[in-house]
């Protein structure tokens, strides 16, 4: 019997090429994702939760307001406001809350920073920072329209009641 070989297609020789390449880079880069991290984020669940949570709180106040919730790279997550905030309070609120979120810090601690021209920082009390409680910055919400103080400890208590704390421990 006799056999016949023939010599592999160009198509072959490139499958092969491709296959080893891939195979290559997986080795190469799955020591870096091993080295990766998990880190505690900010779901949007809560995010909501903690926007539903201040909304109905300032509800009995009679007080229109505006809630933001961003994640710890200052990216909005969940958003609301009453009928009859106007458009400057929900800016407002944005503006606390990207503030909290970026630098884990309530606005009413950067606003003495005396460094008002940096980048994305809230000088007026009512943004909270949002931590894990193990103490993982996981962002911030910014309350608008009330008092500050109102503003602040409404999303205090929001984030309280999403099972966030306000301050690493």
């Amino acid at each position: 019997m006799t056999r016949v070989l023939h010599p592999p297609s160009q198509g072959d020789s490139m499958n092969h090429l491709v296959a080893c390449l891939a195979a290559a880079t997986l080795l190469c880069i799955s020591p870096s994702i091993a080295a990766q991290e998990s880190r505690a984020v900010l779901q949007s669940a809560t995010a909501d939760a903690i926007r539903d949570h201040c909304l109905a709180r300032a509800a009995g106040t009679g007080v229109p307001i505006a809630v933001a919730v961003f994640d710890h790279g200052g990216d909005l997550v969940s958003f609301g406001r009453h009928d009859g905030a106007t458009p400057a309070t929900g800016a407002v609120a944005q503006w606390k809350g990207r503030s909290a979120a970026v630098y884990l810090n309530p606005s009413a601690v950067t606003g003495t920073w005396n460094i008002p021209s940096a980048p994305m920082i809230a000088t007026v009390e009512g943004g909270v920072p949002l931590f894990t409680r193990d103490g993982t910055g996981i962002g911030g919400v910014g309350v608008s329209g009330a008092a500050p103080e109102f503003d602040a400890e409404c999303g205090t208590l929001a984030a309280e009641a999403a099972g966030l704390v306000v301050a690493p421990p």
